[in-house]
């Protein structure tokens, strides 16, 4: 077990050293950073201290060697628009991002467990269909098309919660159902396909055979070894939330990562955007590694596949 963890912690740190090196160059994916950060009109001059000042005239390479070398000191530069250190920025805006991405994740799980588990024991049938359908419109649903509706429904005709902002509990619901409801399929599908194979097994048939209530039998016998999966894919989920909140935290004006992600793209505040591009993909690392650690366990024909 030892060795398969170390084998995949080398792996996860040499992905993310290649996502450090892909987000530090996302500085020049827009042209020349110096020309961006002195702003249109501005002299050739003015060009070129900026260039300096960033040390935009050295290679690349070394830019980046010592970006990291910063990086791993903790030092995570300065913030071109909001004149402040990036760390504090950026970790005063992570809790919010994370408490979203949990909440979506509890939606996820809400909104799947019933309907796989229905759709398992009435297989093939109308309630099959329609358990079915809820989860293909979820994914077929653009998350941010779902979040318009959830505004108009909830905020605008009822008057229910409030449209933006951040603060209260009440801020969360609605963004949480827009990036839960999206999330949910891939669980109901698993969920389904797990109590199937579960519910034909010879065990499940002593249960009932011993005369066990059907609720014990689905619960307590059943869905124990059908969820079995889940638990790892809702790591690997809960990283697709976090990264899917930019969007969302958007159009809801949470003051989030997210948020901050589209307020540092349009102000072109790239110490910001490489920060954040590099928080929220080794937090997806160290999920996927968490989840890959978690099948090994569960499973110990994985720590010699």
């Amino acid at each position: 077990m030892l060795a398969y963890i170390a084998k995949r912690l080398g792996v996860a740190v040499l992905v993310a050293l290649t996502v450090s090196f892909l987000a530090y160059m996302l500085v020049f994916l827009s042209g020349d950073p110096a020309l961006a950060l002195a702003g249109e009109g501005a002299r050739q001059a003015d060009i070129e201290m900026v260039r300096k000042t960033y040390g935009f005239d050295r290679p690349i390479v070394v830019q980046y060697v010592d970006w990291l070398a910063k990086l791993v000191q903790g030092n995570l530069g300065m913030s071109v628009y909001f004149k402040t250190e990036v760390a504090p920025l950026v970790l005063e805006k992570l809790r919010t991002t994370l408490l979203l991405g949990v909440a979506a994740l509890g939606v996820a799980l809400v909104i799947s467990v019933p309907l796989g588990v229905l759709a398992a024991l009435y297989k093939n049938s109308w309630i099959d269909r329609v358990c079915l359908g809820v989860a293909v419109l979820g994914q077929a649903l653009p998350n941010f098309f779902f979040a318009l509706l959830l505004i108009m429904l909830f905020s605008i005709s009822w008057h229910l919660l409030p449209v933006s902002g951040s603060g209260s509990w009440q801020h969360l619901v609605m963004p949480a159902l827009a990036l839960g409801y999206y999330a949910a399929p891939a669980f109901m599908r698993l969920i389904r396909a797990g109590m199937i194979e579960v519910l034909g097994a010879d065990y499940i048939r002593t249960a009932r055979a011993k005369g066990l209530p059907p609720a014990t039998v689905v619960f307590k016998h059943a869905l124990r070894n059908a969820i079995v999966p889940v638990v790892a894919l809702a790591a690997v989920q809960l990283g697709f939330l976090l990264g899917g909140s930019v969007v969302i935290e958007t159009i809801f004006a949470l003051d989030g990562l997210g948020y901050l992600a589209y307020q540092s793209i349009t102000y072109k505040d790239f110490p910001v955007m490489q920060v954040i591009v590099l928080l929220l993909s080794v937090i997806y690392i160290l999920l996927t590694l968490a989840s890959d650690v978690a099948n090994a366990w569960l499973d110990p024909r994985i720590r010699v596949a």
